[in-house]
Protein backbone atom coordinates (compact mmCIF):
# COMPACT_ATOMS: atom_id res chain seq x y z
CA UNK A 1 0.00 0.00 0.00
CA UNK A 2 1.37 3.39 -0.94
CA UNK A 3 0.64 6.79 0.56
CA UNK A 4 1.78 9.53 -1.84
CA UNK A 5 1.69 13.17 -0.91
CA UNK A 6 1.44 16.06 -3.35
CA UNK A 7 3.18 19.27 -2.43
CA UNK A 8 5.28 21.96 -4.05
CA UNK A 9 8.83 21.10 -2.96
CA UNK A 10 9.18 17.58 -4.35
CA UNK A 11 12.96 17.51 -3.96
CA UNK A 12 12.93 17.30 -0.16
CA UNK A 13 10.48 14.56 0.70
CA UNK A 14 11.57 10.99 1.41
CA UNK A 15 10.12 7.63 0.48
CA UNK A 16 9.93 5.49 3.60
CA UNK A 17 9.23 1.76 3.47
CA UNK A 18 7.29 0.23 6.39
CA UNK A 19 7.18 -3.55 6.82
CA UNK A 20 4.72 -4.91 9.40
CA UNK A 21 4.84 -8.52 10.53
CA UNK A 22 1.97 -9.20 12.95
CA UNK A 23 -1.24 -11.11 12.11
CA UNK A 24 -3.57 -9.40 14.61
CA UNK A 25 -5.01 -6.11 13.34
CA UNK A 26 -5.85 -5.16 16.95
CA UNK A 27 -2.28 -5.66 18.14
CA UNK A 28 0.01 -2.98 19.49
CA UNK A 29 2.22 -3.62 16.46
CA UNK A 30 -0.57 -2.32 14.22
CA UNK A 31 -0.96 0.75 16.43
CA UNK A 32 2.80 1.31 16.06
CA UNK A 33 2.52 1.05 12.27
CA UNK A 34 -0.33 3.55 12.12
CA UNK A 35 1.59 5.95 14.34
CA UNK A 36 4.58 5.73 12.00
CA UNK A 37 2.42 6.31 8.93
CA UNK A 38 0.60 9.27 10.48
CA UNK A 39 3.78 10.96 11.65
CA UNK A 40 5.59 10.44 8.34
CA UNK A 41 2.62 11.94 6.50
CA UNK A 42 2.58 14.85 8.95
CA UNK A 43 6.25 15.38 8.10
CA UNK A 44 5.34 15.41 4.40
CA UNK A 45 7.01 12.14 3.40
CA UNK A 46 5.66 9.34 1.21
CA UNK A 47 5.09 5.87 2.62
CA UNK A 48 5.39 2.43 1.04
CA UNK A 49 3.43 0.30 3.53
CA UNK A 50 3.33 -3.48 3.47
CA UNK A 51 1.28 -5.42 6.02
CA UNK A 52 2.71 -8.85 5.20
CA UNK A 53 -0.17 -10.84 6.66
CA UNK A 54 -2.81 -8.70 4.96
CA UNK A 55 -0.98 -9.24 1.67
CA UNK A 56 -0.74 -13.01 2.25
CA UNK A 57 3.00 -12.72 1.75
CA UNK A 58 4.55 -16.13 1.11
CA UNK A 59 7.71 -16.43 3.24
CA UNK A 60 8.88 -19.69 1.65
CA UNK A 61 12.00 -19.41 -0.51
CA UNK A 62 12.55 -21.52 -3.60
CA UNK A 63 15.67 -23.12 -5.06
CA UNK A 64 16.10 -20.49 -7.76
CA UNK A 65 14.96 -17.52 -5.68
CA UNK A 66 18.45 -15.94 -5.67
CA UNK A 67 19.09 -16.55 -9.36
CA UNK A 68 19.14 -13.10 -10.97
CA UNK A 69 18.22 -14.61 -14.35
CA UNK A 70 14.88 -15.94 -13.04
CA UNK A 71 11.91 -13.56 -13.30
CA UNK A 72 10.66 -12.61 -9.86
CA UNK A 73 7.15 -13.28 -8.62
CA UNK A 74 5.11 -10.04 -9.12
CA UNK A 75 4.62 -9.61 -5.36
CA UNK A 76 8.34 -10.00 -4.69
CA UNK A 77 9.15 -7.63 -7.55
CA UNK A 78 6.89 -4.97 -6.00
CA UNK A 79 8.61 -5.35 -2.65
CA UNK A 80 12.03 -5.17 -4.30
CA UNK A 81 11.04 -2.04 -6.24
CA UNK A 82 9.80 -0.33 -3.08
CA UNK A 83 12.96 -1.33 -1.22
CA UNK A 84 15.21 0.02 -3.97
CA UNK A 85 13.31 3.33 -4.10
CA UNK A 86 13.22 3.89 -0.34
CA UNK A 87 15.23 6.58 1.43
CA UNK A 88 14.37 5.06 4.81
CA UNK A 89 13.10 1.76 6.18
CA UNK A 90 10.98 0.88 9.23
CA UNK A 91 10.53 -2.73 10.37
CA UNK A 92 7.82 -3.55 12.92
CA UNK A 93 7.42 -7.00 14.45
CA UNK A 94 7.02 -8.90 17.73
CA UNK A 95 9.70 -11.08 19.27
CA UNK A 96 8.44 -14.67 19.42
CA UNK A 97 10.66 -17.37 20.90
CA UNK A 98 13.55 -14.92 20.92
CA UNK A 99 13.37 -14.10 17.22
CA UNK A 100 11.22 -12.43 14.52
CA UNK A 101 8.14 -14.25 13.20
CA UNK A 102 8.68 -16.52 10.20
CA UNK A 103 6.98 -14.04 7.87
CA UNK A 104 9.64 -11.40 8.63
CA UNK A 105 12.48 -13.87 8.14
CA UNK A 106 10.85 -14.96 4.89
CA UNK A 107 10.61 -11.33 3.75
CA UNK A 108 14.33 -10.91 4.36
CA UNK A 109 15.15 -14.12 2.49
CA UNK A 110 12.95 -13.34 -0.51
CA UNK A 111 13.39 -9.56 -0.88
CA UNK A 112 16.93 -8.71 0.25
CA UNK A 113 18.35 -10.41 -2.81
CA UNK A 114 21.79 -10.20 -4.41
CA UNK A 115 21.71 -7.47 -7.04
CA UNK A 116 18.89 -5.78 -5.11
CA UNK A 117 20.20 -5.26 -1.58
CA UNK A 118 23.85 -6.27 -1.93
CA UNK A 119 26.49 -7.74 -4.20
CA UNK A 120 29.95 -9.23 -3.78
CA UNK A 121 32.97 -7.45 -5.18
CA UNK A 122 36.63 -8.42 -5.36
CA UNK A 123 39.04 -6.37 -3.28
CA UNK A 124 42.74 -5.68 -3.87
CA UNK A 125 43.79 -9.09 -2.56
CA UNK A 126 41.28 -10.96 -4.71
CA UNK A 127 38.87 -11.70 -1.87
CA UNK A 128 35.13 -11.39 -2.27
CA UNK A 129 33.58 -8.86 0.07
CA UNK A 130 29.97 -7.67 0.33
CA UNK A 131 28.90 -4.26 -0.92
CA UNK A 132 25.54 -2.85 0.17
CA UNK A 133 23.32 -1.54 -2.61
CA UNK A 134 20.41 0.05 -0.76
CA UNK A 135 20.16 3.82 -1.05
CA UNK A 136 18.34 4.12 2.30
CA UNK A 137 20.50 5.92 4.83
CA UNK A 138 18.29 5.40 7.90
CA UNK A 139 16.40 2.43 9.30
CA UNK A 140 14.28 1.94 12.40
CA UNK A 141 13.43 -1.45 13.93
CA UNK A 142 10.51 -1.48 16.38
CA UNK A 143 10.02 -4.70 18.34
CA UNK A 144 7.54 -5.76 20.98
CA UNK A 145 7.90 -8.58 23.48
CA UNK A 146 6.34 -10.13 26.55
CA UNK A 147 9.68 -10.96 28.13
CA UNK A 148 12.01 -8.51 29.88
CA UNK A 149 14.44 -6.86 27.47
CA UNK A 150 18.10 -6.70 28.41
CA UNK A 151 20.14 -4.88 25.79
CA UNK A 152 23.39 -6.69 26.50
CA UNK A 153 21.74 -10.14 26.34
CA UNK A 154 19.62 -9.61 23.22
CA UNK A 155 21.00 -10.51 19.78
CA UNK A 156 18.19 -8.72 17.95
CA UNK A 157 19.75 -5.26 17.80
CA UNK A 158 23.10 -6.62 16.65
CA UNK A 159 21.51 -8.82 13.98
CA UNK A 160 19.44 -6.00 12.51
CA UNK A 161 22.31 -3.52 12.60
CA UNK A 162 25.31 -5.62 11.62
CA UNK A 163 24.02 -8.68 9.82
CA UNK A 164 21.22 -7.05 7.86
CA UNK A 165 21.21 -3.29 7.43
CA UNK A 166 24.95 -2.52 7.53
CA UNK A 167 25.50 -5.47 5.20
CA UNK A 168 23.05 -3.92 2.73
CA UNK A 169 24.51 -0.42 2.95
CA UNK A 170 22.21 1.25 5.51
CA UNK A 171 24.40 3.22 7.91
CA UNK A 172 22.13 4.72 10.57
CA UNK A 173 19.93 2.25 12.48
CA UNK A 174 17.73 2.87 15.49
CA UNK A 175 16.48 -0.13 17.47
CA UNK A 176 13.70 -0.07 20.07
CA UNK A 177 12.10 -2.89 22.07
CA UNK A 178 8.83 -2.26 23.90
CA UNK A 179 8.08 -4.66 26.75
CA UNK A 180 6.18 -6.08 28.53
CA UNK A 181 3.28 -5.46 26.16
CA UNK A 182 0.91 -7.92 27.79
CA UNK A 183 1.18 -6.15 31.13
CA UNK A 184 0.99 -2.61 29.74
CA UNK A 185 -2.08 -0.39 30.10
CA UNK A 186 -3.33 2.27 27.70
CA UNK A 187 -1.35 5.00 29.43
CA UNK A 188 1.89 3.07 29.06
CA UNK A 189 1.19 2.25 25.42
CA UNK A 190 0.42 5.88 24.66
CA UNK A 191 3.78 6.81 26.19
CA UNK A 192 5.47 4.33 23.87
CA UNK A 193 3.60 5.70 20.85
CA UNK A 194 4.70 9.23 21.78
CA UNK A 195 8.32 8.02 21.90
CA UNK A 196 7.84 6.53 18.44
CA UNK A 197 6.48 9.86 17.13
CA UNK A 198 9.56 11.58 18.55
CA UNK A 199 11.84 9.00 16.95
CA UNK A 200 10.15 9.51 13.57
CA UNK A 201 10.56 13.27 13.91
CA UNK A 202 14.25 12.87 14.68
CA UNK A 203 15.00 10.30 11.99
CA UNK A 204 12.66 11.57 9.24
CA UNK A 205 12.06 15.24 10.12
CA UNK A 206 9.78 17.57 8.27
CA UNK A 207 11.79 19.37 5.60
Amino acid sequence: MRFFLLFSNLAKYMNVLIILGHPDTKSFNHAVAQTCISQLEANVHSVFFHDLHAENFNPVSHVNSKNSEIKLDPQIQLHCDDLINSDGIIIIHPIWWGQPPAIIKGWLDRVLLPGIAYKFITNEVEKHIPKGLLKAHNAIVLNTSNSPYHKKDSPQESIWKNNIFNFCGVKEIEYRNFCLVKESDDARRNQWLKKIEDLINTTFPKQ
